[in-house]
């Protein structure tokens, strides 16, 4: 408030220096305006909050705002009693001070400084830009001025000087855009030509770093190797993709105004040219060389595969039954079925090496090489698997024919407890029945019997013919069996002769019960009455003739029972056997019918 009310104005010295302090002092009150704002809303939220203070604090706001209006009208009251105290001075004064501003500008216009590299030019061009701002406030100042000038000039006629000035300060000012813009285009002409300088040599700079990792013969030494130094190339090859289209652009901004440009153009566009054909023909080798490390890779599987399946197939271990044997038969099957689906993954390595030996892979060499290792491998490895094949089916032949001869060895066994019995019959129908079922068991085990044994001897003598590793042992089976056979053979046959025999005995022991039973009754049939008359002994005499017809026919039976013992009954006759006292008694009551008599008391009679 002190500072508005100071009337030092009245004075004529320093008025312009007065004037320019009240008019920062008048931007400082605009400026501070703000804060009464602020305080007013504060107030208010005040009130809110407490309205009990409601009157203190609307007492102190319009105390606050009264001072502030009394201010502000103060302030504007010297302005304009400044302003009118020496209007002429006050222009004279600006003017003075804008054609030193002027004359200081224009100097540094006059420079041919444009700056030496990019960073000075930097520099300079925001000095440009401060003084085009200073020159904007300049001009409003100037037109502020000459508004002050044209309103003196109507109040006052000797301002024409005042007016003159002015008009003059107009025209240095009007003088001094063209300069402005000029050394502006120079300075932007300086910083392009700098910042294309300076991006051509980071150009360069930067086709001269990736240089090397296009040009490099490091190729990789294994598969994984090779991946990496692919994915790099690959990763050079995308960087190259996306930062052509800035070398693209830097080539075509300048093509060569200048002969120190020109040339580094002509470097950068050759080096950059090399760069991206260095760069595709890496691309070119690391792609073969990719193809050779995976061919070596995929051989290398191979070979492993391969050599875990030749482990497989030396194996020495032999099957104990046939079972075993045929399960290593399958297992072995479907081994050379992998062997033979294998086949297509060597054929195509074949391929891929013969493709790269085609187009002149630097390392065709050592592919053929390494393929004709892969297909040697393959090859030995499948007559290894039919070698197997061949000694594991000749291994389960002779497990069958082992099992073969077991099932006709018990078999035989079997038999040869039928065979071997001893029970002869007990009378004539159990020997009848015991001969009938022995004839069919005999009938049954030769027809079957000699079969299977024709059928295990053409399959041991084709294993021996076919040379196979176990001759001895099959011709030692064979032999086993043949004997074993040619016993039950003789075992039947001794048993048919036993069976006869007994049927013999017992047939005859039948035929003498029998004939002995017709003797009694006959005997009994014999009377002892001779007859008392003439009538009565022809009668008699032709009954004792019919009875001797009769006696005929049992006589012939007793002599052929009188001769069974020398027939094949024999062996089963003997003193104290029953066939012995069966055969005296025939014979005795034979010996008695021939005389025609029959004596009562007699050994047959009483017999």
């Amino acid at each position: 408030m002190l500072t508005a009310q100071d009337v030092s104005y009245e004075e004529a010295r320093n008025l312009h220096t007065k004037w320019q302090k009240h008019q920062a002092f008048a931007a400082e009150l605009a400026a501070n305006k703000g804060w009464l704002e602020k305080m007013e809303k504060e107030g208010q939220q005040l009130q809110a909050a407490k309205p009990e203070l409601g009157p203190v604090v609307t007492e102190k706001l319009s105390a606050l705002r009264a001072l502030w209006d009394e201010l502000e009208s103060t302030t504007r009251t010297k302005a304009r009693r400044l302003f009118d105290a020496n209007r002429a001075e006050l222009c004279a004064q600006s003017c003075a001070a804008l054609r030193g501003w002027l004359a200081g500008v224009s100097a540094q216009l006059r420079s041919d400084d444009y700056g030496k590299d990019l960073t000075s030019v930097s520099i300079l061009l925001k000095k440009q830009q401060m003084l085009e701002k200073q020159t904007a406030v300049r001009e409003k100042e100037v037109e502020a001025i000459r508004a002050q000038a044209q309103a003196l000039s109507r109040e006052d006629a000797s301002a024409a000087e005042v007016q003159s000035q002015v008009q003059a300060v107009e025209q240095q000012f009007l003088g001094l855009r063209e300069p402005l813009r000029e050394r502006c285009r120079k300075l932007l002409a300086s910083k392009e030509e700098h910042q294309f300088n300076r991006d051509l040599e980071d150009e360069i700079l930067w086709v001269k770093e990736r240089r090397p990792l296009a040009v490099s013969t490091d190729h990789g030494k294994d598969l994984p190797s090779v991946q990496l130094l692919l994915k790099k190339n690959q990763t050079l090859q995308k960087e190259l993709q996306g930062h052509e289209r800035r070398v693209e652009e830097l080539l075509e901004r300048r093509g060569g105004a200048l002969p120190g440009p020109a040339e580094r153009v002509r470097e950068l566009r050759e080096a950059w040219r090399e760069l991206r054909l260095q760069a595709e023909l890496r691309h070119r080798r690391l792609e073969r060389a990719l193809a050779a490390q995976q061919f070596y890779c995929d051989a290398a599987e191979a070979e492993a595969w391969m050599g875990e399946q030749e482990l497989h197939m030396m194996a020495q271990e032999k099957a104990k039954d046939e079972l075993s044997a045929q399960a290593m038969v399958s297992k072995h099957l479907v081994l050379e079925q992998a062997l033979r689906d294998y086949a297509h993954t060597v054929h195509q390595l074949s391929a891929q090496s013969r493709d790269m030996v085609a187009s002149g892979h630097p390392e065709s060499e050592r592919l053929t090489l390494r393929q004709g290792q892969v297909d040697k491998l393959y090859a030995s490895l499948k007559d290894l698997a039919e070698e197997r094949r061949a000694a594991l089916q000749e291994h389960h032949r002779l497990c069958q024919l082992k099992r073969d001869l077991d099932d006709l060895e018990q078999w035989i066994s079997e038999r040869e407890v039928v065979a071997a019995s001893h029970e002869l019959g007990q009378d004539y129908e159990h020997v009848t029945m015991l001969r009938d079922k022995f004839r069919e068991f005999s009938r049954d085990t030769s027809g079957i019997g000699q079969e299977r044994v024709d059928a295990v001897n053409a399959v041991a003598d084709a294993l021996i013919a076919a040379g196979h590793s176990e001759n001895a042992t099959v011709a030692e089976w064979k032999d086993g069996l043949n004997e074993a056979w040619a016993d039950l053979l003789e075992l039947i046959d001794t048993r048919s002769q036993m069976l006869a025999a007994s049927y013999e005995l017992h047939r005859f022991y039948h035929d003498a019960r029998e004939t002995l039973a017709q003797v009694q009754h006959k005997q009994k049939q014999l009377p002892e009455e001779v007859g008392r008359d003439l009538n009565t002994a022809e009668a008699m005499q032709r009954m004792h003739s019919a009875y001797e017809h009769d006696i005929q026919a049992l006589s012939t039976q007793v002599s052929r029972g009188r001769g069974w013992p020398r027939g094949g009954g024999a062996t089963q006759s003997g003193p104290g056997t029953p066939w012995c006292s069966a055969a005296q008694r025939c014979v005795a009551w034979h010996g008695a019918a021939g005389c025609g008599v029959a004596q009562p008391g007699s050994t047959w009679c009483s017999r």
